[in-house]
């Protein structure tokens, strides 16, 4: 791994949790007393290092920076490949995942890495922003989330991959059930009024923005303070992170964080 990241102010370390889950950790190198964290998820077909840059932008503002490896990737027993048949086979089960291991990441930065109880934040892109919007909605300990071309409409989003994969299900009803029990839109009581912001490419042809506008739609009219849950359209942007998402991101943490 490059160590071109580390600077004299701010530190870069690899470490495991547990001996099982692999993460990138950024943090300021003289700043005392407890962090601020924010846990960040990376996408499908990613890893932790592609990340890099992302943690260390978020960790010069004063922030704790994690960034976990998921299953299936990076150091945890990658793909050969990510193509449509691993998609179907291993996307959920590698959000699933991502989801209950999410408990253990923040204990073990409350009670080794100093990190605020009360200040835990998550951010991702694509399958990132998916794992984000569950680890926030499941996890009331979660302050805030910001979600980066994701979607806390799970069913919908599904519904619109499935087509574009030409199949009708993922042939796993135990896998479908614990979807729907686990999809944010069918959890809003557990939302509702904490704050998230979605930032998302209006031309996303992988992860397209409409179920995202469906769960905006649905859920902001039930905000008392509808100013601490915005979406953000990005016109002529596909599925990218651009500088202007991470200034959003930025800005959003630090009022919330």
């Amino acid at each position: 791994m490059k160590d071109f990241l580390e600077t004299d102010h701010l530190i870069e370390e690899r470490l495991y949790i547990n001996g099982e889950i692999p993460l990138i950790r950024f943090r300021l190198r003289d700043k005392e007393g407890r962090l601020p964290t924010i846990i960040l998820y990376h996408g499908w077909s990613s890893s932790k290092e592609s990340q890099r840059l992302r943690g260390f932008i978020l960790a010069n503002l004063g922030f704790q920076v994690l960034i976990p490896d998921a299953i299936n990737h990076g150091e945890r027993k990658a793909l050969i490949n990510y193509d449509s048949e691993n998609s179907i086979k291993y996307f959920w089960p590698t959000i699933i995942r991502n989801i209950e291991e999410a408990k253990e990441i923040i204990d073990y930065a409350v009670d080794n890495l100093a990190a605020d109880k009360d200040r835990i934040g998550v951010i991702g892109h694509s399958m990132g922003g998916f794992t984000a919007a569950g680890v926030f909605t499941h996890h009331d300990e979660v302050k805030t989330a910001v979600i980066l071309n994701g979607s806390y409409n799970w069913q919908g989003a599904n519904e619109i991959f499935l087509e574009a994969l030409g199949v009708e299900s993922t042939s796993d009803f135990q896998e479908e059930e614990k979807i729907d029990s686990l999809d944010p839109m069918n959890n809003l009581d557990l939302i509702i009024n904490r704050p998230t912001l979605l930032l998302h490419g209006f031309n996303d042809q992988v992860v397209k923005i409409d179920s995202q506008r469906v769960f905006y739609e649905k859920i902001r009219p039930l905000y008392s303070d509808q100013s601490s849950i915005q979406l953000i359209e990005y016109i002529n942007l596909g599925h990218f992170v651009t500088t202007n998402m991470m200034e959003e991101a930025a800005i959003w943490f630090k009022k919330y964080l």
